[in-house]
């Protein structure tokens, strides 16, 4: 079993936290035992204590001053200036980190820390306990930090060590050489040749069509976030691994409201505890970002995604063992070939990681990193389109006749078939515009440095050293002057007509659903080809969907006000909530019709 820390994260934080914090209340006891030895001079102990205990928080703000003294001038310095603050009514503007928090919980998923863009502007301050981060939606000051300004930008120790439980040094929380060797590692085995798996798309969509299908013959609603998590956890574990979880195989859940349920209470499976397990790690990590700091000490007891991954790692780590294992065999008898090889069509991902290192953690780390990618993301997009299918039945039967015209009832799609379906692709496309998996991302600034001001004209804006800036693709991807007049609506046929030159062409970095820069996702083409293939086999095989919102949990619905809003937040039926991917609180539960076959 891979050895974790068995130290709670907020321990080893609290010890550097009161060792840099107490070392000026220990110099004065020390100066004043000296002036005793040495002079014979004794200070009255009560004011000895009174100046020790007052130097602790005369020094944190001293500190303070002097910091943003330095940022001013610096940014002077340079013909640089720095953005507006949001200021709140509090010490440490612990206001606002309690309205971020609330919203979190209770609001839009644009709610919280987003919510002075109107009226501060594309790119603001915010300083939690004197800890500034900055937070963006410009497209320029986006493509500055992922491309033509990447270097002096990168995770960040503080990022690394809030998502470390769960993302260890993997490719999404490395930097610098590590995050290259992962790269290096990875790059070959998503070519052409790997991403067209459909035969492995294939089997699992059937299985997961035909116990749809079961289900909507008995009347019975479906979960399809919760399906299609099965459809893409399956296969990403096969693919990466060679090792299928088999979590299609285990009963699909039931509606709240349905009569069956509880009649079927039952322990879950294997592959049940690592999913929920998985996700339930990375709503821990989520929630240690959106806190900063803070979360330390919130976890000064326990690491409270420790437990999730302890299941994670009983399911994983037989599954390394087994491929360092045979590497080492293969090598013994001279038949391994060099890690510059062309990976072979029956070689997993996870065999060809091996050729690189046989370190436990290394392989542990990056698996799982890439197990996000292609499970979660996929699974976002996918619950999304359906989603948005439902809402825009249109959309439905014009997608529906695309497929059938060139495939007909039962063709299994070819690359080259999904490549030829224009309006399938302009449908996935608006999806991930209005909701893109990651709808929030971070990094942070390795230097002093400036980004581009987000009004015309304006001097650069100071970065300092440290700050994080974190950019909101869901919300730059709905900018009316990004996207026209019509950001806020679904809409395929932007990526169709006149609209895709004039705004997107004309603009790429306003669409960046699977990153930008070096950084950007190697496993792009596989995510289009899995979304395409089982969208194309959910049509052929049903000839409509709707939402069934009486099988939605009533603590997962909109709240009414919601309905008055603009654009898409206005015709929401689901709340959309976000952990690292984007999800949809208490499933999308949807019943579908079954297409009548041809003789």
């Amino acid at each position: 079993m891979l050895q974790r820390s068995k130290l709670p994260p907020g321990v080893p934080f609290l010890i550097r936290r009161l060792f840099f914090n107490l070392a000026p209340a220990t110099a004065i006891l020390a100066a004043s035992r000296l002036l005793e030895v040495v002079f014979q001079l004794r200070p009255p102990t009560v004011a000895i204590i009174v100046i020790a205990l007052l130097s602790i928080p005369a020094l944190y703000i001293l500190r303070i001053v002097l910091h943003e003294w330095h940022v001013r001038r610096a940014a002077a310095r340079i013909g640089a200036v720095l953005p507006p603050r949001w200021e709140g009514r509090s010490i440490g503007n612990m206001d606002i980190l309690d309205h971020v928090m609330e919203r979190f919980y209770k609001g839009y998923i644009t709610d919280g820390v987003w919510d002075k863009m109107g009226e501060l502007g594309y790119l603001y301050a915010i300083s939690i306990m004197w800890d500034t981060s900055y937070f963006t939606t410009d497209a320029n000051v986006t493509k500055a930090v992922l491309a033509t300004e990447f270097l002096d930008f990168e995770k960040g120790d503080e990022f690394r060590d809030s998502m470390g439980t769960v993302l260890g040094t993997g490719v999404f929380n490395a930097d610098g050489e590590m995050w290259k060797f992962h790269r290096n590692m990875t790059r070959p085995y998503f070519s052409r040749d790997r991403i067209s798996h459909f035969e492995l798309f294939d089997r699992h969509a059937n299985l997961l069509i035909s116990k749809m299908k079961d289900r909507f013959r008995g009347g019975h609603a479906v979960d399809f976030q919760d399906a299609i998590a099965r459809f893409t956890l399956d296969s990403a574990t096969e693919f990466l691994f060679g090792k299928c979880v088999n979590s299609l195989e285990s009963d699909l859940p039931y509606a709240h409201n349905d009569p069956i349920g509880p009649k079927l209470v039952r322990e879950p499976n294997v592959a049940e505890r690592f999913a929920q397990a998985f996700s339930e790690a990375q709503q821990v990590i989520a929630l240690r970002w959106q806190v900063g700091w803070i979360w330390h000490m919130q976890e000064l007891l326990r690491d409270k995604a420790a437990e999730h991954m302890q299941v994670v790692d009983q399911f994983l780590q037989p599954i390394l063992e087994e491929a360092i294992a045979k590497n080492r065999a293969a090598k013994s008898q001279g038949s391994i070939s060099s890690v510059d090889h062309k990976p072979d069509e029956n070689e997993t991902l996870l065999d060809h990681l091996v050729r690189f290192t046989s370190d436990p953690a290394v392989l542990h780390d990056e698996t799982l990193n890439i197990l996000i990618a292609g499970r979660d993301t996929t699974a976002t997009t996918l619950t999304y389109a359906v989603y948005l299918m439902c809402l825009y039945p249109d959309v439905f039967k014009r997608l529906r006749t695309e497929i059938l015209e060139k495939l007909g009832p039962s063709q299994v799609p070819t690359f080259d078939d999904v490549r030829s379906l224009k309006y399938l692709r302009a449908v996935i496309n608006e999806t991930l515009r209005l909701y893109p998996a990651v709808p929030f991302n971070v990094r942070v600034a390795n230097r002093d440095t400036t980004l581009p001001n987000p009004n015309p004209g304006g001097p650069r804006v100071f970065v300092p050293a440290k700050t994080a800036i974190a950019y909101s693709v869901f919300l730059m991807h709905r900018r009316k002057d990004y996207w026209g007049p019509d950001a806020l609506l679904f809409d395929p046929d932007r990526w169709l007509d006149e609209r895709l030159n004039k705004y997107f062409t004309a603009n790429p970095f306003i669409f960046v659903p699977f990153n930008a820069g070096p950084r950007i996702c190697l496993g792009q083409q596989f995510a289009y080809n899995e979304m395409s293939f089982f969208l194309i086999r959910l049509l052929q095989n049903f000839s409509m969907i709707e939402l069934d919102l009486s099988a939605q949990p009533p603590d997962a619905r909109p709240p009414p006000e919601w309905a008055s809003a603009e654009g898409q937040k206005g015709k929401e039926k689901v709340i959309p909530k976000s952990h690292l991917t984007l999800y949809v609180q208490g499933g999308l539960w949807v019943k579908m019709t079954e297409a009548e076959k041809e003789a």
